[in-house]
């Protein structure tokens, strides 16, 4: 007998529990939701008719969790602008590229030490650069610093590191499924990937007018069905040429927030995006199996060592780049910290090229770490940077600690 809508119910209830939870213990909602999926999942026991394991409704919990990922991105554009972002291209640029280079290169050099062979060095370097749309989007909506100077950066990074994602990814297919990888296609992908989101934010831009005159709709139930379809059908044709769905859903929030019914369509939004946002981070924990976790305990602190320092460095250089203060550039490396999704992208493609079977759960324990230390770090940033500067006293006048 089917049993979807009695699991996805048992789901939801679980995942209010975690909610509540972290409200009544004040702290982040992700690792409790992240936390309880992991209690429950495959390894988990049938109770009467209440199934925890969710074999039914996995499908449908994991793509309920990928329209989450698309609210959260969505709504984050929303809450920025495409002219606040075009203004910082270069500096965006130069603090991507400084990103990406020494959270791969950490990650390289952290693959070799581990003794992996060349191949699972890539995955393992994958893994670690990379970090979480969802949770970086979650965290700058709940701490409410979408108008802070740093998410500027923020963002921009999350783009940069999507076009060397569709990159990466290229070369490591290429090498792993297939043996080659072909310089041309690898330049045509990247090419393609930052043409399309260039494109689109030039011409949003340009028809800002039109889209003003569109979306006047009286009704509120054509409205919705209009907003929809434009960010389900710009997020899924963005995934068609290699650029990330959820980098689509963002490109399109941000077009839509240059127009005069953005508030309505945040209005919109909002419920959306909490409830499939929870299942998203609740089916990412269903997908970790706590006991295959043991084996890999030390290589994965290891991994989250490395990627604190980096990300910390990496921050604050590409911040500095762009004339933030160092409260601020402290921001963006503890904000982009949390690894997700896209690290678990890496560890499958390690798996379908037969590569070592450690991978997963070293990617998986890496994650939960990451996913759960990242909200805490981004909240308590203030106190971090206290401890830094006691260190390395890059205070100014202009930078005291009660600064937002």
């Amino acid at each position: 007998m089917n049993h979807v809508v009695l699991e996805i119910g048992l789901a939801v209830v679980l995942i209010a529990a975690a909610g509540l939870l972290s409200s009544k213990l004040r702290f982040s909602v992700i690792p409790f939701y992240i936390l309880m999926g992991m209690a429950v999942g495959p390894h988990a026991p049938k109770i009467w008719h209440f199934d925890f394991r969710f074999i039914e409704s996995a499908p449908l919990i994991e793509f309920m969790g990928r329209i989450g990922v698309l609210f959260l991105l969505f709504y984050l554009g929303l809450e920025f602008s495409v002219g606040r972002l075009v203004k910082s291209g270069r500096s965006i640029v130069v603090g991507g590229t400084i990103y990406i280079l020494i959270n791969l290169t950490l990650g390289l050099l952290f693959g070799f030490v581990a003794g992996f062979p060349f191949k699972e060095t890539l995955i393992v370097a994958g893994i670690t650069t990379i970090s979480s749309s969802a949770i970086v989007a979650k965290v700058l909506i709940d701490l409410k610093r979408s108008a802070n100077p740093e998410t500027e950066m923020i963002l921009g990074i999350t783009m940069f590191e999507d076009v060397f994602l569709a990159v990466y990814i290229s070369i490591l297919s290429g090498l792993i499924l297939s043996g080659s990888a072909s310089f041309t296609g690898v330049l045509m992908s990247a090419a393609i990937s930052l043409g399309f989101m260039l494109l689109l934010l030039i011409v949003g831009r340009k028809v800002i007018p039109l889209l003003n005159k569109v979306l006047s709709i009286r009704s509120n139930e054509i409205f919705s069905l209009v907003i929809f379809g434009g960010l389900f059908l710009v997020a899924g044709f963005s995934e068609t040429i290699h650029v990330a769905e959820a980098i689509g859903a963002l490109l399109i929030g941000l077009v839509l927030a240059e127009t005069e019914h953005m508030k309505r369509i945040e209005q919109l939004i909002l419920p959306f995006r909490d409830f499939f946002g929870a299942v998203f981070f609740f089916g990412f924990g269903l997908t970790i199996n706590p006991l295959e976790l043991l084996d890999t305990v030390w290589l994965s602190l290891g991994a989250v060592a490395i990627t604190l320092i980096g990300n910390y460095v990496a921050g604050l250089l590409a911040g500095r780049s762009a004339g933030l203060s160092p409260k601020a550039s402290t921001n963006i490396g503890l904000t982009i910290v949390s690894r997700g999704e896209f690290s678990i992208i890496m560890a499958n493609l390690g798996k379908e090229g037969g590569l070592l079977a450690v991978l997963q759960p070293f990617a998986a324990l890496y994650v939960l770490i990451l996913a759960i230390l990242g909200p805490i770090l981004a909240k308590e940033s203030k106190y971090v940077y206290q401890a830094v500067n006691r260190l390395f006293k890059f205070i100014t006048k202009s930078d005291q600690p009660g600064q937002a």
